[in-house]
């Protein structure tokens, strides 16, 4: 389906709705005891550095779906919703090149088709949409990636060496621009692709056809040509310069591309890229607010490999040296930039126990402003983060931060989640769920920002949904509400092949889950109020590995320095 008119956008506004909290207040207090108590146990548990998997269960019985009241229930369905239809309604039925962002003008993002595969047969189970139908839309999408051209020039080809490029235009599905050959971008694409592969597991010509399609999309990748220096993998590579003078090295959201490079039967690196990749961990581990873990400034870095890996009581050899696993470590980051908030070093309005979240977003970028006599610029589409690895903060908050960490950390996402849609949501929810990013300081700028709007009396808000944002949301949503996407590429022996090839062992790796069974349980079916099916450039820059223009045009370089 296209993208609705532009008559129709201009209703979004209108759409745009503050959804009021009801309940009881006594359940209400007691409730909230709950969770403090709760997430008193975790921060000791966490102090203490003891036990990983008695500070996550603990963690998610203070914050599981089914324990919420139906009000708040209510408005995780709705946010689960309106999210996947961003996906199926802004996504070309014809070829499935999801836009990197909407309503904004913008070609599609690779990466953002990846989340969409995925958004699909969530839809399926959900019911949102029919099997068949979200079957179509993934063959659409399959057929194109399995049959764009590739090759080495510069025009007329979609990838080289069976990598896409990062942008492609929304129409030809060819090269956007100037914009390189990605390897992280074509990872979070075949987290999609093997997600498809593994959940289509009927034996109809359709969902066999699937299957291959995504086997040959999967197995043409040719990571070996994407190591210029070896062992690890480089950032990416254009016609014009040749690879680019970075690698993927220290912890950050490559987790996943390593384990899908190691799991591949046709081009896989020898099994030391994953020593190689963690071999700089340490530069990034320390306590930052009362939390030690393996720090990375924005979230996205914690949470898309862990949207599609179930990194629950499975550990690597550093995690194993440091005794946690990535699932813990990334509950402490979530919680580490909650702690960030509440002490607000750079004295930001709105920020606190439930306004938090940094990580890779747009901004209002331009503006200037006096906040406490001192002249502060904002940033545009930037890696916004608070590490040790660095602090990266004008303000702004970005909802995908705590909702993609729910499954992480439901004790601290869910009251976030539900305070921001409650408190703001006249100003930042609206057709598709959350947009992408507001900012309560910017209320009246000496300098107007060069997108977004600012609401008199409110701040900035921004007025694009961006697909790598939507993507964790929904993802995480479901993961925490059901492991649904888990649960499938449990099934995935690509994804397992790379975990063990990776040196992880323990939990559900070990067990013994075969890839030909575990069949998914489908999940109960909320009931969406009527009103929520119908009411319903990035240029993106800033992730760890490119920066980009708003016209969409990348200029690679390595990540942002600490700052």
């Amino acid at each position: 389906m296209a993208p609705p008119s532009p008559a129709r956008r201009g209703a979004r506004q209108r759409a745009v709705r503050r959804i009021p909290h009801t309940g009881d207040l006594a359940l209400m207090a007691f409730r909230h005891i709950r969770t403090c108590l709760a997430t008193l146990l975790v921060a000791l548990l966490a102090i203490s550095g003891g036990a990983p998997a008695a500070a996550a269960t603990a963690t998610q019985a203070a914050g599981s779906y089914a324990a919420l009241p139906a009000s708040q229930r209510a408005v995780f369905d709705d946010l689960e919703r309106r999210t996947f239809q961003w996906f199926w309604d802004t996504t070309p039925a014809a070829n499935g090149l999801t836009p990197d962002r909407w309503p904004g003008a913008a070609p599609s993002s690779i990466a953002a088709v990846g989340f969409a595969l995925t958004a699909y047969g969530i839809g399926a189970e959900r019911g949102y949409v029919t099997r068949a139908q979200a079957a179509q839309r993934t063959l659409a999408t399959l057929r194109f990636f399995a049959h764009a051209p590739q090759g080495d020039g510069a025009r007329g080809v979609s990838g080289y060496h069976g990598f896409f490029y990062h942008f492609l235009d929304m129409k030809t599905g060819l090269r956007q621009g100037g914009t390189e050959l990605s390897s992280i971008d074509t990872t979070l694409l075949l987290g999609g692709v093997l997600f498809a592969q593994s959940y289509y597991d009927r034996d109809t010509p359709q969902e066999r056809e699937i299957r291959a399609l995504a086997d040959t999309i999967y197995r043409r990748v040719d990571w070996t040509w994407m190591q210029p220096r070896p062992p690890l993998v480089s950032m990416g590579w254009t016609p014009e310069r040749g690879f680019i003078d970075a690698d993927w090295a220290g912890y950050s959201e490559a987790n996943l591309l390593y384990i899908l490079a190691l799991g591949s039967p046709t081009h896989a690196p020898p099994a030391q890229a994953w020593a190689a990749w963690t071999r700089t961990n340490d530069k990034q581990w320390g306590r930052f607010h009362g939390y030690e873990f393996l720090n990375f400034a924005p979230l996205f870095g914690h949470q898309y490999s862990a949207a599609w890996i179930d990194f629950r009581g499975i550990r690597d050899a550093y995690m194993r040296r440091h005794g946690l696993d990535y699932f813990e470590n990334a509950r402490r980051a979530a919680h580490a930039q909650r702690a960030y908030a509440i002490a607000n070093p750079g004295g930001w309005a709105g920020y606190g126990a439930d306004v938090w979240g940094l990580t890779a977003s747009d901004g209002p970028g331009g503006a200037t402003m006096r906040v406490n006599g001192v002249l502060h610029g904002f940033k545009g589409y930037n890696a916004r983060g608070a590490g040790l690895d660095y602090v990266d903060d004008d303000g702004t908050i970005a909802p995908t931060a705590a909702a993609g960490s729910i499954a992480f950390a439901p004790d601290i996402a869910v009251p976030a989640v539900l305070a921001m849609h409650r408190d703001y949501g006249r100003w930042i929810y609206g057709r598709y769920g959350f947009l992408d990013a507001f900012n309560l300081t910017l209320r009246d700028p000496l300098i107007p920002p060069d997108a977004g709007r600012v609401v008199p009396g409110f701040g900035w808000v921004d007025t694009d949904y961006i697909g790598i944002d939507q993507g964790p949301i929904l993802l995480m949503l479901e993961n925490w509400r059901s492991g649904f996407v888990w649960t499938v590429m449990k099934k995935n022996p690509y994804v397992r092949r790379g975990l063990q090839r990776a040196g992880f062992t323990g939990g559900w790796l070990e067990r013994g889950q075969s890839p030909a069974r575990g069949r998914w349980r489908r999940p109960v079916r909320p009931i969406i109020p009527a009103q929520a099916g119908g009411a319903f450039q990035r240029a993106k820059a800033g992730s760890s590995s490119r920066r980009a223009t708003r016209a969409g045009v990348v200029a690679t370089g390595p990540r942002p320095a600490p700052g």
